[in-house]
């Protein structure tokens, strides 16, 4: 049997997506949330990129974030960031890598590091290109 790692990446990220837009999930529901952000960055560590990489640790982030479980969120958070400054990623990448930190520390209630994340990403929002996504990242920084 042969795996599409990339269509499974894919598949399970935007899976991943739809369980994150739900506005109430039930408790399997977000178990299979956590388990389809790994099992996306487990297939992109095998066929994509350290941008991928970034973005796969950022949703597992997000996801740990949204469900209260601050530690983990903080530890994908800080992977994310590492993928972007060992890379020399920046733009969008990076700004949320600052969004992930902040929305992990805020769970966590620390308002310091939570302040500070925010103001990296808002700082680093006025390096990225493209208009859609620098108003995409604002929105979500407002949510914090």
């Amino acid at each position: 049997m042969t795996i599409n790692h990339k269509e499974q990446a894919i598949s399970c990220f935007n899976a991943t997506w739809d369980l994150i837009d739900k506005k109430t999930r039930s408790p399997e529901e977000a178990l299979t949330m956590i388990h389809l952000a790994h099992a996306s960055r487990y297939h992109w560590g095998v066929v994509g990129t350290p941008t991928h990489f970034t973005r796969g640790e950022w949703q597992i982030s997000r996801v740990y974030s949204i469900l209260g479980l601050g530690e983990s969120a903080l530890f994908h958070g800080k992977q994310a960031l590492r993928y972007c400054i060992e890379n020399e990623i920046a733009d969008f990448d990076l700004s949320f890598a600052y969004e992930a930190l902040a929305r992990a520390y805020g769970v966590l209630g620390d308002e310091t590091h939570k302040n500070l994340y925010l103001e990296m990403a808002r700082t680093s929002a006025e390096g990225i290109q493209d208009q859609g996504n620098k108003n995409y990242l604002l929105s979500e920084l407002s949510s914090l």
